[in-house]
């Protein structure tokens, strides 16, 4: 005789996982008056998703660092990653399993830990009438680094709707006000140059979209996180994506959409009396012909014939090229020189000199305290990391914008409330 009223043990006595499918094979069994696993199998839970096997690495550098390439290695084993490069950028940004700087990953799912909190961190170009010194000295009371915001600035009334409109976003209107026309602090910049081929003054910034794209990240990856728990517990926490037929998947990417036009339009706020030349981004998800997302980590795009803009260090040209296409890192290009220690090793190493470095130049620091982690003496080497662009043909340099002048955040955190404390226990 049938038995009736089966419970969830009866359910799991079958060999099937807890979870929130249990209720309804409850129901079925008691619907039924028995309880098999044959009526089960369409009230199954989609099975999880392991690891996979480390995929082949696009390595366009000769030198990448061994922990670069463990790192991108052991990334490219989450499941929906279908291919993995790295460029001569390439340096740590995180534990082993972390998408590194000068790191791009294709894949089938919407990874927001592969963006970073730096959402759209990104270069602006434009040309000026004014010197180099005039244009610096101009430059200085248009821009703002370091913490705070500028409430002089507002959001234009197009992106205000876009905002508005997206769930993701309606929330953050507020602090979307409130950083615009600010570029924040550590290797973010104003620089002031001249070009080469034509000996115009140039003026380039770089920064990213402040704390509207880093909530929009901390809410992405908490949205990541409940998926990867449900579909693949083995994925590092990180590496964890949106899948395409999630709800928040389209609503994630128009987000995104919105922070890129957030971060044009904050750029804009300094180059205001300028001609715009050239704007390209670096951590950011792009739509690639393949169906896949072309998720770049200090990495920027580089096809056939797309102009872009790489800056090295604060005493070196910014390079002005033109994208090859090439297929040895899935037509990416480097944003920049790229690190060889972190920053906290290379303030404790001593190994800097702020005036030899800076000789010659006009370097500017708005809390008023250097910060050696920005020196030059920080970064890669600007002449392999060139070298290295043309010899796996990723571009290719057009102009060199000649430093006069630069300006960063410098070291605020110095005079930080929290570090006074330490100080004074």
């Amino acid at each position: 005789m049938s038995k009736m009223n089966y419970t969830g043990k009866d359910i799991i006595d079958l060999g099937i996982e807890s979870g929130p499918h249990i209720s309804k094979m409850i129901v079925r069994a008691n619907e039924l008056g028995r309880c098999c696993i044959e009526d089960m199998t369409d009230l199954m839970p989609e099975p999880k998703l392991g690891l996979t096997d480390p995929l082949p690495l696009r390595i366009a550098s000769d030198v990448a660092p061994d922990t670069v390439i463990e790192s991108m290695t052991r990334l490219s084993r989450t499941p929906v990653v279908k291919g993995v490069a790295v460029l001569p950028d390439a340096c740590m940004a995180g534990p082993d399993g972390t998408i590194t700087v000068g790191g791009v990953a294709l894949s089938e799912g919407l990874h927001p830990g592969f963006h970073s909190a730096d959402i759209c961190c990104s270069v602006m170009m434009s040309k000026s009438n004014l010197s180099p010194p005039e244009l610096m000295d101009k430059v200085a009371n248009a821009t703002h680094f370091g913490p705070g915001g500028r409430p002089e600035h507002k959001m234009s009334e197009s992106l205000r709707r876009k905002v508005r409109s997206n769930r993701l976003l309606a929330d953050l209107e507020e602090i979307g006000d409130f950083h615009m026309g600010t570029q924040g602090d550590g290797n973010h910049f104003t620089f002031v140059g001249v070009s080469e081929k034509t000996g115009e003054t140039r003026l380039v910034t770089h920064h990213g979209s402040r704390g509207f794209g880093a909530r929009l990240y901390k809410k992405g990856m908490a949205i990541a996180e409940r998926y990867r728990k449900k579909i693949s517990p083995d994925t590092l926490k990180q590496n964890a994506w949106i899948p395409r037929d999630a709800a928040e998947f389209d609503q994630y990417l128009d987000a995104l959409e919105t922070v890129y036009l957030w971060t044009e339009e904050n750029h804009k706020v300094v180059h205001r009396d300028c001609a715009l030349i050239q704007w390209n981004v670096h951590n950011f998800v792009f739509k690639w012909d393949n169906g896949l997302l072309a998720h770049a980590k200090g990495a920027t795009p580089a096809r056939e014939g797309e102009l872009g803009l790489i800056p090295l260090n604060m005493a070196q040209p910014v390079l002005v090229v033109k994208g090859l296409g090439s297929d040895a890192a899935y037509e990416f290009c480097p944003h920049g020189a790229g690190r060889d220690i972190s920053r906290s090793a290379h303030v404790r190493s001593g190994e800097f000199d702020l005036q030899e470095e800076t000789r010659g130049l006009d370097v500017r620091f708005m809390s008023g305290r250097p910060d050696p982690s920005e020196l030059p003496s920080a970064y890669k080497d600007a002449d392999i990391v060139r070298r290295e662009i043309e010899a796996f043909g990723l571009a290719e340099v057009q102009d060199l914008i000649q430093p006069y002048g630069c300006m960063m955040a410098g070291d605020w955190e110095s005079d930080a409330p929290w570090k006074k404390q330490k100080k004074n226990k």
